[in-house]
């Protein structure tokens, strides 16, 4: 599962840098970088911030197995 939502964060993010995402909703780097690695798995606040800045839900980020399929095209939006 964490696999999928590394997979699904990295698609969101697109040709963003990891920092602009980062200080956009405020977290390290490296904190990204772990999530996107499925390293680690973000807490629930960190959860809804990259929902808000993706403008995605996090139902659709986290718990949504098919979302890595259409990830480019609701960035397009």
């Amino acid at each position: 599962m964490k696999e999928i939502v590394a997979r699904n964060l990295i698609a969101l993010r697109g040709n963003m840098s990891r920092d602009e995402v980062a200080r956009s909703i405020g977290i390290s780097v490296s904190a990204l970088a772990m999530y996107e690695s499925a390293q680690r798995s973000p807490r629930d606040e960190i959860k809804v911030k990259l929902a808000n800045f993706y403008n995605s839900s996090v139902q659709d980020i986290f718990f949504n197995e098919q979302l890595h399929d259409t990830c480019s095209n609701k960035k397009a939006i």
